[in-house]
């Protein structure tokens, strides 16, 4: 687990949102307003898996260091003749974080993984979907402390899906400023 994580930082920000968010939406009480329930981690290895045998084990073991608990493997659901697919093949890899490992993550994604990524100007206001849910693709997992900086010729990408309670897209995205996600800045050409 990461040791910086301060939970006393993230637990102010949400005490803030109900404040921040109360007057906008019509909040009644602070359980109205919006939280983080989970997060989870994935990262498909489907083509990746008939080359290289050790590759599920590597990506497994890395995403165990940079989330702080182990993938689970998930497998096909049915046979593809065309991509040479087997029911029950392993085709990729996820973790379900929740509690204390979540807001660690998420810390770590906000204030480590963003400024280390390369021309990181914001995340753009697509990645929030109808529900609220907000998924961001993360191509390079050397962008994590945890990775180390001698692995570079075995960079994999995978995706973090933040699922909130939130309601609306407005309402999350609102959420999702609050809490501290940089969103890239809106240019309106003339």
């Amino acid at each position: 687990m990461w040791q910086f994580f301060k939970w006393d930082m993230i637990a102010e920000k949400l005490d803030k949102v109900y404040d921040l968010m109360k007057d906008d939406f019509g909040y009644k009480n602070k359980l109205a307003a919006p939280t983080i329930e989970k997060i989870v981690v994935s990262s498909g290895t489907g083509k990746e898996i008939k080359s290289d045998k050790n590759r599920n084990d590597f990506i497994a073991d890395r995403l165990a260091k940079i989330t702080g608990q182990k993938p689970a493997v998930r497998q096909a659901k049915k046979s593809i003749a065309t991509f040479k697919l087997r029911e029950g093949d392993p085709i990729g890899l996820s973790s379900t974080l929740r509690g204390e490992v979540m807001y660690s993550f998420f810390d770590k994604l906000v204030n480590i993984a963003f400024p280390r990524t390369k021309d990181f100007r914001g995340v753009k206001n697509t990645i929030i979907d109808d529900m609220g849910n907000a998924t961001i693709g993360i191509k390079d997992n050397s962008i994590f402390p945890e990775t180390g900086e001698e692995e570079l010729r075995d960079v994999f990408g995978f995706a973090v899906t933040i699922v909130t309670t939130a309601k609306s897209k407005e309402e999350a995205r609102r959420f999702f400023e609050i809490i501290g996600i940089p969103f890239a800045k809106v240019v309106v050409k003339k």
